[in-house]
């Protein structure tokens, strides 16, 4: 069998902290194969760096993906072209733009390839369609590749259960992230895929999506623009765990996890 573990969104050095304190113990406790995490918050909520990246992968992940503060930081151009196979944008921002959109590693044999997308609902940035460039990439650069996962960043849940459907069969794993909220939807859809809408966070429990409570709050009442700010306090790591049968590649199980780190 393969096991796969897919966290939500990190947000900032608490949410790294997270990750260095529980990754390893989910991997043991699991039986983990790969790690696929969502970093594009984790540079002080907003982007990734290379100090960021590092932490990360020294964590425990494979494969970092990102979003729509993918070039957040100025550094981000410089860590996506120097690391384009394990940290992964998404592919349907223009064909100029710098990085990849896709990963593939090989494990005795076996060939994982991931997918990042965005979705386009309500994301206010230049993007050819996720739907699209799914097909393109899986029946081009990742044809050879024995199990896909997909990350949708989206901010519709309908997008993203559209691609998940529209993907059911022809990869293993759709997941959503962006959100930060963890959704009750993790199934095998009719044909083996395995499916969720969001995978939540690993960051702040006591904020608003990992942000300060206070500040949120205030921008709300006020209407004013503040700059947000990472929560402090306990953390809990959100994601789900899939298992596969390498056979017939179709995915077997999938749960939701969470950890909370004090």
């Amino acid at each position: 069998m393969i096991r796969i573990l897919a966290l939500g969104d990190v947000v900032g050095r608490p949410g790294r902290r997270g990750l260095q304190a529980r990754v390893s113990d989910l991997k043991t406790k699991h039986k983990i194969d790969l790690v696929i995490i969502n970093g594009e918050n984790s540079a002080g909520g907003a982007g990734i760096d290379f100090t960021c990246a590092r932490e990360i992968k020294e964590a425990g992940a494979d494969f970092i993906t990102l979003g729509d503060h993918t070039w957040q930081r100025n550094e981000a151009t410089k860590l996506l072209e120097e690391n384009p196979d394990w940290i992964v944008r998404p592919a349907n921002y223009p064909p100029t733009a710098s990085g990849r959109g896709y990963a593939i590693k090989a494990m005795a044999g076996f060939k994982i390839g991931v997918l990042n997308l965005m979705g386009r609902v309500f994301i206010n940035q230049v993007l050819d369609c996720p739907f699209r460039t799914a097909d393109v990439t899986i029946e081009n650069a990742l044809k050879d590749c024995h199990l896909i996962v997909v990350d949708m960043h989206a901010e519709a849940t309908s997008e993203k259960i559209a691609l998940g459907k529209y993907l059911d069969g022809r990869v293993g794993l759709v997941f959503g992230t962006h959100t930060h909220v963890q959704t009750a939807d993790e199934a095998i859809l009719p044909k083996g895929t395995a499916y969720i809408s969001d995978l939540g966070m690993c960051g702040p429990v006591k904020s608003v999506l990992g942000m300060a409570t206070e500040v949120s709050i205030d921008r709300f009442i006020t209407g004013m623009k503040q700059s947000y700010e990472v929560a402090e306090g306990p953390v809990e790591l959100q994601g789900v765990v899939v298992e596969f049968d390498p056979k017939s590649r179709k995915a077997l199980s999938i749960h939701r996890i969470k950890e909370t780190v004090d």
